[in-house]
């Protein structure tokens, strides 16, 4: 919470299983206002943001686990090159009933098609496997039979390739000049910085506790402590 409104958020971009964290945040800013506000909103409360696809605001483990996991092991990273990328989409898991080409799949809990789900457009058919028109057409040939998961993982392996590439591409630019990537962290950090302070600098002022700068409440204090000295 005091992330997110330390810098004004107004949206903050999380996984579907963070919306409790963002709700509570909005909670504690609601709170606050309402004890320290005086009628005026200090802190801003924020509002998530989801992705519009309900695919993608939780996608599984590349093993068919609830989510990815760092510690699991299973996950697709932005920065994985192509060759990781393939070795990885060859170990998703799939449909453990689907044995021949030609027996029929399913693809509920079938990860290769959940990311195909979230990831995959009718112009990624039409560039690389022009059999299909789009990922419906495609679910009803697995379904039936007669496909089998090999083509579907290299067809998402080419969907996940053209989504990274400029990624890909970006963070080789960048890494040609690594100074100015701390030049950039260093700027953002002073940035962060200013920012930080405007907003604990009004805190401190609502919550009547800004010692240095309040020169009421300083007077306040003064005569406080004079006429309560005064009567001991």
């Amino acid at each position: 919470a005091a992330d997110i409104t330390a810098f004004d958020a107004t949206l903050v971009p999380v996984g579907e299983d963070q919306t409790p964290m963002l709700e509570q945040t909005r909670e504690i800013v609601r709170k606050f206002n309402d004890l320290y506000g005086n009628g005026e909103n200090i802190l801003v409360e924020p509002d998530i943001f989801l992705p519009t696809s309900n695919v993608c605001r939780r996608l599984p483990g590349l093993d068919g686990k609830a989510k990815m996991s760092k510690t699991l092991g299973n996950c697709i990273y932005l920065s994985d090159d192509s060759d990781t990328l393939a070795k990885k989409v060859q170990t998703m898991y799939t449909d453990p009933t689907h044995i021949k080409v030609t027996d029929p799949g399913h693809i509920e809990g079938n990860v290769v098609f959940t990311y195909l789900d979230a990831f995959s457009t009718d112009e990624d058919f039409s560039e690389f496997w022009p059999d299909y028109q789009n990922i419906d057409e495609l679910k009803a040939h697995y379904q039936r039979g007669g496909l089998g998961d090999m083509k579907c993982k290299k067809f998402l392996n080419q969907v996940l390739n053209k989504f990274l590439e400029p990624m890909r591409q970006r963070r080789a630019e960048f890494e040609k000049d690594i100074p100015e990537i701390y030049n950039i962290l260093k700027k953002g950090t002073e940035q962060a910085r200013e920012v930080g302070a405007q907003t604990m600098d009004e805190v401190r002022k609502a919550m009547r506790i800004d010692y240095f700068n309040d020169t009421e409440l300083i007077r306040h204090l003064k005569n406080y402590y004079f006429n309560f000295c005064k009567q001991k």
